[in-house]
């Protein structure tokens, strides 16, 4: 069984006191707990498979939790004019600040102060930081040139050109070792074209150009400073849609529509959503449009620790109501599927002409129109700030300003990486390991240089 395939186990229910443990955040007691029942004979082997991965859990999650109290107020006074620690506790409360225990302490998450600024735009003239209000401000002008242009046009076509370099850490550099790194590529997808691709040094093998998690893989013993580079191009031809219900055909496919464990999964809560969102209606155009709108008027962004922190995205995001632009993509996904409307993962970069970030989204599929895309962390983000043409673009449509390197989650790379990744169900940074072990977060760095971006139509 590969690696990937033992996230399955998530769907496992975990022991009652080491579930207790873990949320109490006495993760230590949680470690000697976990590791008793690991050497019971009388424990499934499923039940140890799953313990297995909430060690690696436990291993993780405070590295993403590293404000006491008093430094999380301290912080927030310094980004916001007024802060008090009343409001703090408040915005702690409705969620917009993120929180663990940490052995009988609370601490937040170590971006909180950024999430702040990034969905809270009814605080914006408290923000003391401009310059990251003026950084907004311009991709929302971009975009929405964008998205008119799209119109004008009935598309977009760009082409990109980026270099991507990974770096080891000086703590996990070790010269003489064979090392072994995954780096993330342009695939062949919908709207993505990708062209040609060098690497530096020469790549061992570059996975197929539709491969649904693309990556160039090196291997070679490891020398100090080493770097690994690749340098690649490709297009995007962004087609703008403007779907109506009356259009939708009487029969629809059936295809991606069923589940995919741990995380596509039709559990009772998603079931239960699906039925209270859509109701009676039949017709899959607006029923999408309902999930669509469930998630960008009443969930939030909110930044995250690793994926595999979370042991079903979709319903923690449903429920919770707070999550990043993967755990939208997922949720929508889902209750899509779980409502027979076929619907795919896509992810990659996000490549507006001077920045570049991570990015997922989805696409879902109507017939007569075909494959049509849904970002609803960009739309969630647009109706929050009032803008409600772009939020009514994403659903549908996609602007050009991205790279597709995923067109299904939870793959294995080719050839395979023999750990748990520090993103199972993702590919964007790549992925890193020597012959006893993966490398974690922190281990090594990832850049991007956009080299060069040209608009064609």
């Amino acid at each position: 069984m590969h690696m990937t395939e033992n996230l399955d186990y998530f769907a496992c229910p975990l022991p009652e006191d080491v579930a207790r443990l873990v949320a109490a955040g006495e993760y230590e007691r949680g470690k000697r707990v976990i590791a008793l029942r690991m050497s019971d004979p009388k424990v499934p082997e499923a039940v140890k498979k799953r313990l297995q991965l909430e060690l690696q859990i436990i291993r993780e999650l405070p590295g993403y939790y590293t404000h006491p109290e008093e430094e999380m107020l301290a912080l927030l006074q310094a980004q916001v004019q007024g802060m008090t620690r009343e409001e703090m506790e408040t915005l702690r409360d409705d969620g917009t600040l993120d929180w663990i225990y940490r052995e009988g302490a609370v601490f937040y998450k170590t971006d909180a102060c950024e999430n702040l600024i990034k969905t809270r735009p009814d605080m914006a003239s408290r923000f003391l930081d401009q310059e990251a209000l003026a950084q907004k401000a311009e991709n929302i002008r971009m975009l929405d040139e964008a998205i008119a242009g799209m119109k004008r046009n009935g598309g977009a076509h760009w082409r990109y050109r980026m270099k991507t370099t990974i770096a080891i850490a000086p703590h996990a550099q070790r010269p003489g070792e064979l090392i072994r790194v995954h780096m993330t590529l342009p695939l062949q997808d919908g709207q993505s074209y990708p062209g040609e691709i060098i690497t530096w040094p020469q790549a061992k093998h570059v996975a197929a150009i539709d491969h649904p998690q693309r990556t160039a893989f090196f291997e070679a013993e490891y020398e100090p400073g080493m770097t690994f580079s690749s340098e690649f191009s490709w297009e995007i031809k962004a087609p703008y849609a403007a779907p109506v219900p009356e259009a939708v055909s009487a029969q629809q496919p059936d295809f991606d529509t069923g589940e995919m464990l741990p995380q596509i999964h039709f559990t009772p809560f998603i079931r239960a959503l699906v039925k209270e969102l859509a109701g009676e209606e039949s017709n899959p155009l607006i029923k999408a449009r309902r999930f669509y709108d469930y998630i960008t008027t009443q969930c939030c962004y909110r930044f995250v620790p690793a994926y595999f922190t979370k042991t079903n995205i979709p319903e923690y995001f449903g429920a919770g109501q707070r999550g990043d632009y993967g755990m939208h993509a997922l949720l929508f996904i889902t209750l899509c599927r779980c409502a027979g409307i076929p619907a795919q993962w896509q992810a990659g970069l996000y490549t507006r002409p001077g920045s570049v970030g991570n990015h997922d989204w989805a696409r879902f599929y109507i017939a007569p129109y075909g494959w049509l895309y849904c970002d609803s962390s960009f739309g969630g983000s647009a109706y929050r700030e009032g803008h409600l043409d772009r939020w009514n673009f994403y659903f549908a449509n996609l602007e050009p300003f991205r790279l597709v390197a995923n067109r299904d989650i939870q793959q294995v790379f080719d050839p395979p990486y023999p750990f748990l990744r520090q993103d199972p169900y993702d590919n964007q940074d790549g992925e890193v390991s020597y012959q006893d072990e993966g490398l974690r977060r922190g281990d090594y760095s990832i850049s991007r240089e956009m080299l060069s971006w040209e608009k064609i139509l």
